[in-house]
């Protein structure tokens, strides 16, 4: 005897899981049994419409489960492949380098090298490079890795450096390079700064701009008007989101007073932008970022042997660095302004303060006073004293927020900032209230001095320190707006070696090395 709830011939009945190597999902209607009541008919139905449901979720989380393990497959295929397709595209030199072991301290040598032999006439327009044949080295930096690699240390070599090259006599030192390439240039950086030089890496101008265009642009604040035909820059102070081609520009002018030094304070803006940019997107720490930025310099990089072998690998343990453990120092000036006998115009360092510099980078001493730690104690409102100043209006930056309601006040204000020597990136912009009637100066923690700088040039202002304001300084307008006047501030050598997140205005000599964080270069809007 047939059993009733048995399917007919020829109809599948339920949920077939199967089919495929995948595990497929089926479904058909189970009919009810033959003279069975309409109540069982409704359960039935009832019955059907949860399988049915069911199916579809176990459908779902199948589908789920696969793109989730493609993913995992992607990124471990990603992380395997990249050291080896690293090493097979990146091209290697013999600099002449020590090596390192897989942990310690490191030195690393990096030179922009400004080679045009190799760039299409359109290429050479397009960046207004000009059709010299040759290399130089446009810029050179070392950069020092602590012993636990969580440290970053910059150091700018200015491009203009006057001194002997082995073999060679008294030349600038961007001309080591020109004169012997990379070993030349790694010999001469050693015996100028007394540091063993652990790896090299070489930068071509096409391969910032790659890496400025990957990461998706960058910003710099200029505080100072910049009008260089040479590169076709023209900006305005304020800050300005550029493209890899006008970050090169940007990074490459002279057209500033203090020419070659400008450049340095500009070079290290970008990059800590970039720097910036690529942690707060996660670049370091994901396969596939980290694979698009990798694939799109990889041609444009020339490195050392050994760092060929693993230079991803050196990436990935600096994945948990910050911004504010990454510190930029200038070596210290004797003469901005030397001349040379064959009457070029060079740069001489200060011997005993760039002997002290690179002891204390070799001894692996963080040139910057660490942030302060977050209290467990509320924090008191400090009003700073407007007795002593000791932060120069020119080293402090300075966001004008409109409180008036009054159109024009703010860029009014701003206008006035400026003929006071402060550096205002960005135009004014109105606050959260309108109706301010003192006009407020608010500060971020440890900023207590600029902030009684700022005190001094608008009398009559609240002073207010903010936690959560960061490094930032803002001037709320008021309609008691008291006006700005003009403030003057000798700096001590002590306080030269603490600078805020601006850039110095002196052009005179440095006797002491000038240090600040990544963090402090930022532009704040």
């Amino acid at each position: 005897m047939r059993d009733p709830d048995a399917p007919e011939e020829g109809e599948v009945s339920g949920v077939l899981v199967g089919g495929d190597a995948y595990g497929g999902v089926r479904l058909s209607p189970k009919r009810p049994a033959r003279g069975t009541p309409s109540a069982e008919g409704a359960r039935t139905g009832r019955d059907f419409q949860r399988r049915l449901r069911g199916a579809r979720s176990r459908r779902r989380r199948l589908f789920l489960a696969g793109a989730m393990s493609g993913v995992v497959m992607a990124g471990s295929c990603a992380a395997w492949a990249l050291p080896n397709y690293a090493a097979g595209k990146i091209g290697t030199v013999d600099a002449g380098v020590s090596g390192s072991e897989a942990t310690g301290a490191l030195n690393i040598l990096v030179v922009g090298v400004d080679k045009r032999d190799n760039l299409s006439r359109r290429q050479q327009n397009l960046l207004k490079l000009g059709r010299e044949v040759g290399q130089r080295t446009d810029t050179m930096m070392l950069i020092h890795l602590s012993e636990d690699h969580r440290r970053i240390t910059v150091v700018s070599l200015p491009r203009d450096t006057w001194l002997t090259i082995p073999g060679k006599g008294a030349h600038k030192i961007n001309s080591a390079y020109q004169f012997g390439g990379a070993k030349l240039a790694v010999k001469t950086v050693q015996n100028a700064t007394g540091l063993k030089i652990n790896h090299y890496v070489e930068v071509n101008v096409l391969g910032f701009i790659d890496v400025v265009d990957a990461l998706g642009g960058v910003s710099v604040c200029t505080p100072v008007p910049i009008n260089d035909p040479k590169t076709a820059l023209n900006l305005r102070p304020g800050t300005y989101k550029l493209d890899g081609i006008k970050a090169l520009a940007y990074a490459r002018t002279r057209a500033t007073a203090r020419s070659d030094l400008d450049r340095i304070d500009r070079q290290q803006q970008v990059i800590s932008a970039l720097l910036n940019q690529a942690l707060s997107r996660g670049t370091l720490t994901d396969p596939m970022k980290l694979a698009q930025l990798v694939g799109s310099t990889l041609n444009t990089l020339t490195v050392d042997d050994a760092l060929a072998e693993d230079l991803l690998g050196l990436a990935t343990q600096l994945k948990d660095v910050s911004t504010d453990d990454v510190t930029f120092a200038k070596v210290p000036i004797a003469d901005p302004d030397f001349k040379t006998p064959t009457l070029e115009s060079a740069v001489l360092w200060d011997k005993q303060g760039a002997r002290e510099l690179f002891r204390r980078i070799g001894a692996d001493e963080q040139l910057t006073k660490p942030s302060p730690k977050p209290s467990a104690t509320p924090s008191v409102k400090a009003t700073p004293s407007a007795d002593v100043l000791t932060v120069p209006p020119g080293r402090i930056a300075i966001k004008v927020l409109n409180g008036t309601g009054v159109t024009g006040r703010g860029a009014t204000v701003r206008n006035d900032l400026l003929d006071a020597g402060f550096q205002v990136p960005g135009d004014a912009s109105n606050a959260d209230r309108a109706d301010f009637e003192q006009t407020v100066i608010r500060y971020g923690p440890g900023r207590e001095d600029s902030a009684r700088t700022v005190a001094a040039a608008l009398k009559g202002a609240e002073l207010r320190q903010v936690d959560d304001l960061g490094p930032r300084i803002e001037v709320v307008v008021g309609r008691k707006y008291p006006g700005a006047k003009k403030v003057t501030v000798r700096e001590t050598p002590q306080q030269q070696s603490t600078t805020g997140p601006t850039s110095e205005s002196t052009t005179g000599p440095t006797a002491t090395p000038t240090a600040k964080t990544a963090t402090q270069n930022i532009c704040r809007k």
